[in-house]
């Protein structure tokens, strides 16, 4: 399998979900069965079935961010030396040339994008076309609605 690029950011916080998932819904969930095999009958009991549901959706998280994290590049954008060039991890401050709308992107992996805080995908069309430029390049992303020019301003590695 091959690896997949990830921040050092979302290296982290899918640790923390993986801890919270361990030490505290697993043994919540658990005890949930406990309590409604207490109750009796398990053909019919709607709680038992709902905490098994739960179970299964929790163990398969669990097991989706180990795979992750056991594939995962970590990669420390503050130790790159990318000579001011865009990069997987950088934050890119861009000048959208048909509406002057300033816009800035941090590239990150698939599992971390999140468009409305600015996080996109290092696969994404618009992060493809930001990678390798540097400031006062022109990066050409091609959209539904047509090429949009979006003028490289600075690029941070934080």
């Amino acid at each position: 399998m091959d690896k997949i690029p990830l921040t050092l950011r979302g290296a982290e916080k899918l640790r923390a979900e993986l801890q919270q998932l361990k030490t505290a819904a697993r043994p919540q969930i658990i005890k949930a069965i406990a309590d409604a095999r207490a109750h009796g009958d398990l053909r019919e009991n709607a709680e038992y079935h709902a905490a098994r549901e739960q179970q299964s959706f929790i163990e398969g998280r669990i097991k989706d961010i180990e795979a992750k994290l056991s594939n995962a590049q970590i990669i420390d954008v503050t130790r790159v030396h990318a000579d001011g060039r865009v990069v997987f991890g950088a934050t890119v401050e861009v000048i959208e040339e048909e509406t002057g709308n300033e816009l800035a992107y941090r590239i990150v992996g698939e599992d971390e994008a999140e468009i409305k805080a600015g996080l996109i995908s290092v696969t994404s069309p618009m992060a493809r076309a930001f990678i390798g430029k540097t400031e006062g390049d022109i990066a050409v992303v091609e959209a539904p609605s047509g090429a949009r020019h979006f003028e490289i301003v600075e690029v941070r590695y934080e």
